[in-house]
């Protein structure tokens, strides 16, 4: 099996460890004086030639925290929290060589656990519904306390996708109580109003958030999004900032920018996934289409209902529902790249390199490397939503789903009492040097 290198980027975020008594919120803001810095600096160069020479691990710390407690905290979780990367990242023989294949195969073989949910409709503000499915069972046999994770599906997906369940599966595993949020038209949810769901409105995912942390206010609440879920999570994320609801976030598949994706979507073989999913949305809208006669304003709606493009639905439908001037006015200003900056809680970001439908060179590196709260991982090989790698590949779950609840689960057991500590913005200028690099 040939072995091949992830190269993952780790921007150490300090307030890990952060604590908030229970039932309380407590934003805590970190300094820093000069003369700690100065001996901070002195005892991060002593780590960093002290884990360069760990060859066994691959681990490589390019620079750190400008703490040196939070130095040797964060170093110590990268170990524990992140030990399925000492393994060589191995896609699957014959699967794994091909972006498309990997994808495709993904999408039609992948076994679905078969969960069985309880449905709860919410109404939102503007009268809209979005469908929230429960495990059944969940309320006699999940603690009213444990840990809550919300999960954002792609484009029109929902529930009912294999990716979704396996990661229910394995959080359900640790007992967590899960929940996946169907947007309006997705999954069989509901649409009473003319207006479907768009990378750019958070609106729905900050009522479900509240919603979620009424009904269980004991506990911690995290989200997964994948794809157009992981921006509109992204996106959420950095509107709330110090304020948001949850403790800590996942980002997998993430197109980020939007401009891009779109340029990447229309080449090649990518056309297939572009017509599948604009069939995808013509067949949701016709359901609903009564709902869109006689609408007037800029509506194309026969373009609507006919797209054969990603880009004609929204140019017909969604860019025109949430006030944009064009589809590509409406992508420019619905990329979650954007948002990176303002994000306050711990995120982990998960990309292919070789992703057709979000393109690597769409990841803000930068933007996440400064931001001490946000972690990237990119993997040489993967697809979209493919990941076939791993103990259970071929036809088992994601790669991506042992690191993803590790990861939470580091942050839960780090913060037991409804952690919501919070990184201001003079604390991540201090912090800005949190870069870890580990190759496995």
């Amino acid at each position: 099996m040939t072995t091949t290198r992830t190269t993952t980027i780790l921007s150490a975020f300090s307030h890990l460890t952060s604590r908030r008594h229970h039932h309380h919120q407590v934003q805590r803001r970190i300094s820093s004086s000069s003369s700690n810095r100065k001996m901070n600096s002195s005892v991060n160069r002593q780590i960093s030639n002290l884990i360069s020479e760990n060859d066994d691990l691959n681990l490589k710390l390019v620079s750190s925290s400008t703490s040196s407690s939070q130095v040797g905290e964060a170093t110590d979780s990268l170990l524990t929290v992140f030990e399925k990367l000492r393994r060589p990242y191995n896609p699957y023989p014959l699967i794994g060589w091909n972006c498309h294949i990997e994808t495709i195969f993904a999408a039609f073989f992948r076994s679905l656990p078969g969960i069985r949910f309880r449905r709860e409709c919410l109404r939102t503000t503007d009268d809209g519904v979005v469908s929230l499915d429960w495990v059944c069972g969940d309320d006699t046999e999940i603690p009213v306390d444990a840990p809550v994770l919300i999960l954002l599906p792609g484009l029109t997906g929902g529930s009912g996708d294999t990716y979704v369940q396996h990661m229910l599966a394995r959080a359900r595993r640790l007992r967590w109580r899960v929940v996946v949020f169907n947007s309006r038209g997705c999954g069989g949810s509901p649409v009473v109003t003319p207006q479907f769901y768009s990378a750019s409105f958070t609106g729905d995912t900050r009522e479900v958030v509240k919603h979620v942390n009424t009904r269980y206010p004991n506990s911690n609440l995290y989200a997964v999004g994948w794809s157009l879920g992981a921006n509109i999570l992204v996106r959420y994320l950095g509107e709330e900032a110090e304020n948001c609801l949850l403790s800590g976030g996942v980002s997998l598949c993430n197109p980020f920018n939007l401009i891009t994706a779109d340029e990447d979507f229309r080449k090649g073989f990518n056309n297939i996934y572009d017509k599948a999913l604009a069939r995808s949305l013509t067949k949701i809208f016709k359901k609903h289409a009564l709902l869109f006669e006689d609408i007037g304003g800029e509506y194309d709606i026969k373009l609507a209902a006919n797209a054969k493009t990603v880009k004609e639905f929204d140019e017909g439908l969604t860019r025109v529902s949430f006030g944009f001037n064009t589809a590509e006015h409406y992508y420019s200003c619905s990329s979650s790249s954007d948002s990176i900056k303002y994000v306050r809680r711990p995120l982990l970001c998960i990309q292919a390199e070789n992703d057709p439908i979000a393109p690597s060179r769409g990841i803000p590196y930068e933007d996440i490397k400064e931001n001490p709260n946000c972690l990237l991982i990119v993997t040489p090989k993967g697809g979209h939503l493919g990941w076939v790698a791993g103990d259970e590949a071929p036809f088992g779950a994601p790669w991506t789903d042992p690191i993803v609840m590790e990861f939470l689960q580091h942050i839960e057991d780090a913060a037991p009492a409804s952690w919501n500590s919070c990184v201001t913005s003079d604390d991540a200028d201090h912090s800005t040097n949190g870069l870890h690099k580990i190759g496995v």
